[in-house]
């Protein structure tokens, strides 16, 4: 069993920055694959940026290439989000997912464990 917890959300004006974090219990983070989610109210939850076990491949939605950035420390069993020049689209309650396989699929049924989620909301 792993437990996730998100950290580092808040509110920002647009073009601002944050950086999230998700803390793995027990079990070492090199053991998963971790992506983050989103979900804005009255939309579905989407992927927004995975990161691999293996070779930390990682993969980003189209919405969020060039703007934000997953890293992950494995000694520290915590992946990072960092997100810049934030767009109020970007809205949303993010969650962490760790996946027992290796993959860069945004199919949410491919992650076993999730978060509970924090928000972040940018607005001016």
């Amino acid at each position: 069993q792993v437990q996730l917890v998100e950290s580092g959300g808040g509110s920002v004006q647009p073009g601002g920055s944050l950086r999230l974090s998700c803390a793995a219990s027990e079990f070492g983070l090199d053991y998963h694959t971790i992506a983050w989610f989103r979900q804005a109210p009255g939309k579905e939850r989407e992927g927004v940026s995975c990161i691999t076990s293996t070779d930390g491949t990682t993969r980003y939605a189209d919405s969020v290439k060039g703007r934000f950035t997953i890293s992950r420390d494995n000694a520290e069993n915590t992946v990072y989000l960092q997100m810049n020049n934030l767009e109020p689209e970007d809205t949303a309650v993010y969650y962490c997912a760790a996946s027992r396989v290796v993959t860069t699929s945004f199919f949410f049924a491919m992650y076993d464990f999730w978060g509970q989620g924090t928000q972040v909301t940018v607005s001016s």
